[in-house]
Formats: C-alpha cells, sequence, structure tokens
C-alpha cells in the first residue's frame, strides 16, 4: 500500500491538499477557540531551551489537577502517538490481539496492524482492549463500558472527548475507572489542535508499564509548545473558558441540528460537541472513487461527488468511512456564520444535480 493510500484510508479532520477550508466541520475542535489564555500560554513559551527532559513540574501540575499520584503521569507527543506507543508495548508484553468498539478511530486498527495483531470480536480475547467516552466518531456513551473485562490487559479508556461533553455523563464508577489507562488531549477543547501534547494516567499499581512505556517514547516527546498548553490547561481560569464554552456549544449544536434536518439529513444522537449525519434521501451515497467518498447522484447517475464540490466551496465535512460508517458524515459544532454557509451550499449543490 503507498503512503498516500494508506494516509486517505486512515483519514483525519482539518487542513488538506487545498489548504485550511474556510469552515471546517471535519474536525472536533472547540469552534468556541482558541481559549484566549491557553493560546498566550503557548505563544509565549520559551522555545529557545529544551524542556526538562523529566517534565518534572510539568507531572506535578497534571497529577495535581487530576488528583493522582505523579508516578502514574505519561506525556505523550500526541494521543496518536501513545495509541502507537501502547500497542507497542502490549505487543513487548506477549499480546495477541487487539480489540476495538465498533466504531472506533482509525489509528487504534492502525497501530494494531503495524504490529501485525490481529483485532478481534469478544474483548475476553484481547490483551489490548481499547474504550472512548464519549465515543468517536457517534458522541455517545460506551455501551456496556462498566461490563468491560479490565484484569489480564491494558485497557485504555481514550478520554479526548469528556471536555466537550456537552451532554450525559460518564457511566462508570471511580472504582472501574481505576481499573484503565486515560488518556487525555486537551488541544481538542482549548480549540488549539495544531499543538500537539497529550498524556495518560496510567493504573494504581502499574509502575512497571509505565517504566516500559518510558523506554519506548523519544527524548523530550513534548515541547516546548506543547508543554505550555498543558500547564495552561490545569489553570483555573482555562477551566472556566472552558466551561462557559460549553454554554455556547450547546446553543450551537441545537441550531446546527437543525439546519441539517432541514436539508433532509437524519441526525443521529450524540452527548459531545459533534454528531453524524446519515441522507434522509439518496443525495449521500458510497462513491466507487477513493478519494471522494459521497456522491450526489440522480436517476442513478453520478453527478459530482458532493464533498468534492462542498470543499470547494470552502466547506469540510468528516466522511465517516475510516470508522466503519460509510455513507455517514460527522460534523463538529460550528457557528451559526458556517451552519448558513454548509445550507447554502447544500441548496446550491442539490439545485445544480436536479
Amino acid at each position: 500500500m503507498s503512503a498516500e493510500k494508506s494516509a486517505a484510508a486512515r483519514g483525519h479532520g482539518g487542513p488538506d491538499h487545498l489548504g485550511v477550508p474556510l469552515h471546517d466541520f471535519s474536525s472536533n475542535s472547540n469552534a468556541c477557540g482558541p481559549c484566549p489564555f491557553a493560546l498566550a500560554a503557548v505563544q509565549q513559551a520559551d522555545a529557545s531551551r529544551y524542556p526538562d527532559a523529566s517534565y518534572t513540574a510539568l507531572r506535578q501540575q497534571l497529577a495535581g489537577f487530576h488528583g493522582v499520584d505523579a508516578q502514574r503521569l505519561v506525556l505523550a507527543a500526541s494521543a496518536s502517538e501513545f495509541i502507537f506507543r501502547i500497542t507497542a508495548l502490549a505487543a513487548q508484553r506477549g499480546a495477541g490481539a487487539v480489540w476495538l468498539p465498533p466504531y472506533s478511530y482509525g489509528d487504534y486498527a492502525q497501530s494494531a496492524q503495524s504490529w501485525k495483531l490481529p483485532v478481534v470480536a469478544q474483548p475476553a480475547q484481547a490483551q489490548l482492549r481499547w474504550a472512548c467516552d464519549p465515543s468517536s466518531p457517534l458522541g455517545v456513551a460506551h455501551q456496556g463500558l462498566a461490563e468491560l473485562p479490565v484484569t489480564a490487559a491494558l485497557c485504555v479508556l481514550d478520554r479526548a472527548y469528556e471536555p466537550l461533553r456537552l451532554s450525559g455523563a460518564l457511566a462508570l464508577p471511580d472504582e472501574a475507572l481505576q481499573k484503565f489507562w486515560q488518556l487525555w488531549t486537551p488541544n481538542k477543547a482549548l480549540g488549539l489542535t495544531g499543538v500537539r501534547a497529550a498524556y495518560a494516567i496510567a493504573p494504581p499499581g502499574a509502575n512497571d508499564a509505565v517504566m516500559q512505556l518510558e523506554s519506548l517514547a523519544p527524548s523530550w516527546p513534548v515541547g516546548a509548545h506543547g508543554a505550555a498548553m498543558l500547564r495552561a490547561w490545569c489553570e483555573p481560569a482555562v477551566q472556566q473558558w472552558l466551561a462557559d464554552s460549553l454554554v455556547t456549544l450547546r446553543e450551537w449544536k441545537e441550531r446546527q441540528k437543525q439546519v441539517c434536518e432541514s436539508i433532509g439529513w437524519t441526525v443521529l444522537p450524540s452527548n459531545a460537541n459533534f454528531f453524524v449525519c446519515h441522507a434522509g434521501i439518496e443525495q449521500l451515497v458510497p462513491d466507487p472513487d477513493p478519494g471522494t467518498s459521497l456522491s450526489v447522484h440522480r436517476d442513478g447517475l453520478r453527478i459530482k461527488p458532493a464533498m468534492t464540490d462542498l470543499r470547494e466551496r470552502g466547506i469540510k465535512l468528516r466522511d465517516c468511512t475510516s470508522f466503519g460508517l460509510p455513507g455517514h458524515l460527522r460534523l463538529s459544532v460550528q457557528t451559526p456564520a458556517a451552519q448558513d454557509a454548509l445550507h447554502h451550499a447544500w441548496q446550491n449543490i442539490s439545485k445544480a444535480s436536479s
């Protein structure tokens, strides 16, 4: 498989070969961002020096924020980097298989494939088990999370969208939660996805695994700007900004759902700052061209790929094929102006294809 095809198969939101979209629904970054306090911290970071190689103060700050022992903190260059690193750890420890949720972030499967670990249907058959709540791409609760077997396995709970949860709550008692590795990626919540930094909280007593993960990491996995963002994440002013932004996002989400329904799309339930849509009419169907996966059809005639047409109009959506949901779109909650642009563009596309 070529590098170009591999990248297309994995799929990610954000800028592409056409540059930065005018209205980007493909990335789940907080549309109220960037957080001004976190942005200022990143801009003022001292990039002239290496960070502390042990990240001592940063670990202590994150540990205090979560109320855990600093020895349980693992710094990562990004969530994706941690996904690949903990998969490597599982392989080194003799894992024979990986279990994923039915619909999930493609890097879980990609990292398993890189180590030739098969993905199995039952959690009990796997030595590395993934969970995500709110889930991606659907943004719903992870069904059966409390019943997921966590003994004799590395179990990771991806909490990327917990800070952007707009409804519901994690249905997992604290005692059960302590058995999971918890992966946190604040850059989405802060509207700073270009700053790559993340961290994980190990279960109590997992010191050997933490040390092994550290041995698998490159030197300085988090640069000065990422470290500044993570420090800002712990500040009360940043957390207050985030709380205030959730109020706005809830209002925008309701409006955006109405916009999507008005153009004939079925909106699926979601607890997060994004949701998945399926067309209520035959306008969105799988496209045989892998580079343009959704098309506008009339009388069985493929007129023009709708995703390409929308992108040319400055609007980017996230095709859910790589998540295991072909024919579906994931849309992050965006500003009313972006929503109106989507509505107007889709009306024009529909008229042109009629």
